[in-house]
């Protein structure tokens, strides 16, 4: 498994990324110029209003919409961390490690918003979840600071292991160390990647976090309300930081100042694959040269095709998302229609795992697979889900299939939902859209797939003049392609009559196949 990471960046100072899994696209993001509320964002802010019967306050972060801070959400060592504010922003108290300073009591975890604070009381907040539609952030006080392998957790004093490392013996070996390590007034969550590390390098990222930290201190003192106090890493680091492992082939920058900025970071945490980070000069898109643009426009969509001429359809609605699995005009070498229906969940089901991620999508997910009849099919297909899914780095749940064949998953949402738009303009009506025709070229290529392992012996495409164009011109051309690859001539004839993305196949005798 080779995982490639693509960033472009552009002239408006936006920067995309795209993450690759054996040269197939999984994950796709945006770094937005001026995007002030990400997740892990910390501000010292001013609360608004508690709402009792909400159990929760509105606080001015300075979005145009006040962030959103439940009860639950401000964790029980509230009081000392707006006891700790308040001397930090006055200059009372200069010394930002915790070991001296006396903690309050816990808050009692059923208890009320206004018990605990007050209007226009100051309190330093973190995103958790980025501005959704026409709501504002959602925030907490329960700060974190995250590093390559260590969270470090301000007013705790708990050590926690990543339950991804299964070996007990390591996790015992690893909350020894931190343990050794972590300062008074300080807790620590331990991330996967830090199996196996030493001490020195875990020390090392503690003294990074610790350094953020007083960094962030003494910004307190005479700060504005709100302001934005400690920033997540940029967004390429971020990424790297979460996802880098030795899986990774390639790290491909088409900017230089960003590719010197990553290849220190690199060189920061795995030295030995500094090499791999590379900056792409050529006058081809970087986009365009890794295939990327093409799978954005197949990938996206209401509408999305798959092996074997199956495909999905996704609805987006305010409270939820629907998915509809289709086994579409795939030719049937299954013994029965139970087999059928399992083969094309289960390509389905990897689709769907990959359409998550892509997308970003959060929520409530409900997925109506083609029924199966037998038990041991609708476990095999809920397992291979969730193995499908494992990778996500999203907090998920997936619930085992219903009586009618529904899967429910529960995605944790943090930001927008990934919405690209893949219709364009109709050529032939002013008001209207049409599919991109790269999308058409790729159902073409699945259809001719399925058509020629059915041994007719002669096939012809007849098509409109722009699209036989498309497929016909330049070496290699895409029919030359189809040659190489089944040994087949394809015949592609332009037909002025035909609207746009009009497109038909016929046999030896000219009789059209259906």
């Amino acid at each position: 498994m080779d995982k490639e990471l693509i960033i472009r960046s552009s002239q408006s100072g936006d920067v995309d990324f795209a993450l690759l899994k054996d040269g197939k696209l999984i994950e796709l993001h945006k770094d937005e110029d001026g995007n002030n509320f990400a997740v892990g964002d910390v501000f010292i802010a001013k609360i608004r209003k508690a709402v009792p019967g909400l159990n929760a306050a509105f606080v001015n972060v300075g979005y145009e919409k006040d962030a959103f801070l439940h009860y639950h959400d401000l964790g029980p060592k509230i009081s000392s961390l707006l006891k700790f504010t308040k001397r930090v922003s006055t200059g009372k108290h200069t010394d930002f490690l915790l070991k001296d300073f006396p903690f309050e009591k816990d808050i009692d975890k059923h208890g009320k918003i206004n018990d605990v604070i007050k209007s226009n009381q100051s309190m330093l907040v973190q995103i958790v979840k980025e501005p959704i539609s026409t709501k504002g952030p959602r925030i907490s006080s329960e700060l974190s600071i995250a590093g390559r392998y260590i969270v470090l957790v301000p007013f705790s004093d708990r050590i926690s292991i990543s339950q991804k490392i299964e070996d007990k013996a390591e996790k015992d070996r690893l909350k020894r160390l931190v343990q050794s390590i972590t300062p008074k007034g300080f807790g620590v969550i331990v991330r996967t990647v830090a199996e196996g590390k030493k001490v020195a390098e875990l020390d090392k990222d503690l003294q990074n976090l610790l350094d953020r930290w007083t960094a962030m201190c003494k910004k307190l003192h005479k700060s504005h309300h709100p302001t934005k106090v400690l920033g997540e890493l940029n967004k390429a680091s971020s990424i790297l930081r979460d996802i880098f492992n030795d899986s990774f082939t390639g790290i491909h920058v088409n900017d230089e100042a960003l590719h010197i900025q990553i290849k220190d970071y690199v060189q920061e945490i795995a030295p030995k694959k500094e090499s791999i980070v590379k900056l792409y000069q050529s006058k081809v898109p970087i986009f365009e040269k890794f295939g990327i643009e093409r799978q954005i426009k197949t990938a996206f969509g209401k509408t999305v095709s798959m092996a074997k001429g199956a495909y999905l359809v996704i609805e987006h609605t305010e409270a939820l998302h629907v998915v509809d699995v289709n086994s579409g005009n795939r030719s049937n070498k299954s013994n029965s229609q139970e087999d059928t229906a399992l083969e094309v969940n289960l390509i389905s089901a990897s689709e769907i795992a990959r359409q998550l991620r892509l997308r970003d999508m959060g929520g409530i997910i409900v997925i109506d697979f083609i029924d199966q009849t037998k038990v041991e099919n609708r476990k095999k297909l809920f397992n291979h889900l969730r193995d499908e899914m494992k990778d996500d780095r999203a907090k998920h749940k997936i619930l085992p299939p219903s009586k009618f064949g529904l899967i429910q998953i529960t995605r944790q949402r943090v930001r927008p939902e990934m919405n690209i738009k893949t219709r364009e303009e109709d050529p032939n009506d002013v008001n209207g859209e049409i599919e991109a025709p790269i999308v058409l070229v790729d159902k073409i290529n699945q259809q001719l797939e399925q058509l020629l392992k059915k041994d007719y012996k002669k096939v012809t495409l007849n098509t409109h003049p722009f699209i036989a164009a498309f497929l016909t011109k330049g070496f290699p051309s895409i029919r030359s392609k189809w040659f190489f690859e089944h040994k087949k001539w394809i015949k592609v004839l332009p037909r002025d009559a035909y609207t746009y993305l009009e497109y038909h196949f016929y046999d030896e005798n000219g009789e059209l196949i259906k």
